[in-house]
């Protein structure tokens, strides 16, 4: 077995959870390879069972498993890591609410028997896809939570004309618009009162960010629609967002969103399904008088 080991970087307590990990790895003599700016730390590394590697082309079919350290924000990394090669990807969260990285990191030992045993489940999770007629994002125009539009920050609110498949949808006259995908609905959709849908709902959730409308709502639409939109706008520029990373463009760009044509597989525990995970991270149902 060959696993990778991603983080953005490890604070000095932390550490010692990384070795920890290492060390549970090579009871099962697995073969490791470490995100390469890990060398930096003095991690006590004399086993030649461990590598290194430096980005996606440095991953293959012969990666059985990613393990992500971190928070949720890493995840959204390890997505553009893996890419379309299918590797899954196993969350252990560093970060503080970890919803996607749902494994806590008292549990290192317990999710390295259920990677050797095989007694994990995998969730494969839909992306949503960027197209313009510029080049943007670089080798990964994908996300797993979101696109999202968004007027400058000093500039007045932006007209978002949307259409599905072509066809007319709306015009949101808002601060900005977010297209959502089910992973991505308990996150910035969510917070901006969006709706919550299950992973496996072949979805998108079209929200928009602080609309100058009473009677403008979020609206679930299926995920084998084309979404593209026009901009207007006082300013000449606006902000496009996929997951945590963002381009300035001019407004006269064309911008389109699909759902992508591979998917993701996030590695969970049995006992850590979507429903328990809503209850233990985001309080769902929480009543005191009960």
């Amino acid at each position: 077995m060959k696993i990778a080991i991603y983080s953005r970087g490890l604070e000095q307590d932390l550490r010692g959870q990384l070795n920890i990990l290492l060390s549970e790895l090579q009871k099962h003599d697995i073969k490791v390879i470490l995100f390469a700016p890990l060398a930096e730390y003095d991690l006590g590394l004399h086993n030649s069972n461990i590598g290194f590697f430096s980005g996606p082309m440095d991953l293959d079919s012969t990666t059985d498993f990613l393990i992500s350290l971190g928070g949720d924000g890493t995840i959204l990394d390890a997505v553009a890591l893996v890419r379309d090669k299918n590797i899954p990807i196993l969350g252990i969260n560093f970060g503080r609410l970890g919803f996607l990285a749902g494994i806590s990191k008292e549990e290192l030992t317990t999710a390295v028997d259920a990677l050797v045993n095989r007694t994990y489940v995998v969730d494969k999770r839909t992306l949503i896809h960027l197209d313009a007629d510029i080049h943007l994002f670089g080798e990964t125009p994908f996300g797993l939570n979101e696109f999202a539009i968004h007027k400058r920050d000093t500039s007045p609110m932006i007209k978002i004309h949307t259409y599905l498949n072509g066809e007319f949808l709306n015009s949101y006259w808002a601060d900005g618009l977010i297209v959502s995908t089910p992973t991505g609905s308990t996150g910035y959709n969510m917070s901006c009162g969006g709706p919550i849908v299950f992973p496996d709902s072949a979805s998108f959730v079209i929200t928009p960010v602080a609309p100058h409308n009473l009677n403008v709502r979020p609206i679930i639409v299926p995920d084998d629609n084309i979404i593209s939109f026009e901009i207007e706008g006082r300013s000449d520029q606006f902000i496009c967002v996929l997951d945590a990373r963002r381009e300035i463009v001019d407004k006269d760009i064309q911008l389109a969103v699909k759902k992508e044509k591979f998917t993701v597989n996030l590695v969970r525990l049995n006992e850590n399904n979507f429903l328990s995970t809503l209850r233990t991270k985001l309080t769902w149902g929480l009543d005191k008088r009960n």
